[in-house]
């Protein structure tokens, strides 16, 4: 349904309102769902993180999706909003994420003439955690795509967490340290320290090097090798470390087509999940939330990573991201559960 017609249909509802609100590092999605949960209309805008985007822009990207989510003369009606942002978190409503993330959303509702009385701020993880079915208040979030990072919610607030230290010094297991780690197996290939991999190839011409300096697997003179170095190198060191995490989907198809070190890579990707979620000593049958790009229905870590789980008595369930579970957010805060 197009948002022209989602505007004229909410237009014409006559009920009561909730919005849920996913804000992650990339995009601010809004959606707009009846009092019983049903969405309606939704609208995104621009990166949503609460303590990287600043306050007055943060403010401006939630007016702009609220905004076409929600149209004017449905606004009044608007019960509940319940915001999952990137940068923080429900456990503190001191922590400067938080504080950030209700500072730009309460201006932001004021700026669209929303009612702000029912209002719930959390972590992006605690309303994916939320958006499994039945909006579970208790268990396990685990978040597997740039980054990795898990936590245990209780009473729908985050108390424990493992890893999500960024690239310099955690979030094993990611889709940056699956991307990095290729890079780091094609330079062991091209300077004679690591076994013959695929990923020299793709890794190089990912980056640009010439094709007359990516020899076949087995021709790799010093000239080459050197030659390889020199061009990498300067490449990767030229972009934000972050970006090496464009090269995970690279292992992915290497280690489709049989390549040894690309299925060790995924191998060990599983493992360091596995161990994360370890961390927080699971009990057998405890819930575990998953969401992000590598454990979703076409994910390459969603099978390894399923069965190492199994042996630990834990099942994933997967969600898309948090708008689900923000919605369920909104409609507690509107029941008046301030949990």
């Amino acid at each position: 349904m197009s948002n022209d017609l989602n505007q004229e249909f909410v237009g014409d509802f006559a009920g009561d309102l909730v919005v849920g609100l996913d804000a992650g590092g990339t995009r601010t999605r809004a959606v707009l769902a009846a009092a019983d949960g049903r969405p309606l209309a939704e609208g995104a805008a621009g990166p949503g993180n609460a303590l990287t985007v600043p306050v007055p822009r943060l403010t401006d990207h939630l007016v702009e999706a609220i905004g076409q989510a929600v149209p004017e003369r449905a606004r009044p009606r608007v019960v509940a909003v319940a915001g999952g942002f990137a940068g923080a978190t429900a456990a503190s409503t001191e922590e400067p994420g938080h504080v950030n993330a209700r500072t730009a959303l309460t201006a932001a509702l004021r700026r669209l003439g929303i009612p702000t009385a029912r209002l719930r701020v959390c972590s992006d993880i605690e309303a994916a955690f939320a958006s499994a079915p039945g909006a579970p208040a208790d268990g396990l979030a685990l978040v597997a795509g740039t980054g990795a990072v898990a936590l245990r919610i209780t009473d729908r607030r985050s108390t424990a967490t493992v890893d999500g230290d960024g690239w310099l010094l955690g979030d094993d297991g990611s889709g940056f340290w699956i991307g990095r780690s290729a890079v780091r197996a094609a330079l062991r290939m091209a300077d004679g320290r690591g076994p013959t991999t695929v990923l020299a190839r793709s890794v190089g011409q990912a980056l640009g090097v010439p094709a007359e300096e990516l020899p076949g697997d087995g021709d790799w003179s010093r000239a080459h090798r050197e030659a390889y170095r020199m061009h990498v190198l300067p490449a990767v060191m030229a972009e934000l470390p972050i970006r090496l995490a464009r090269f995970a989907p690279l292992v992915v198809e290497a280690a489709g087509e049989k390549d040894t070190v690309a299925e060790g890579l995924l191998d060990q990707a599983a493992d360091q999940l596995t161990d994360t979620v370890r961390a927080l000593e699971p009990t057998p049958g405890e819930r575990i939330v998953a969401t992000g790009g590598l454990l979703g229905p076409e994910g390459p870590l969603t099978a390894p990573l399923t069965a190492r789980l199994h042996t630990l008595g834990l099942t994933l369930d997967w969600v898309p991201d948090g708008c689900r579970g923000a919605i369920a957010l909104a409609r507690l805060a509107h029941d008046g559960d301030s949990r």
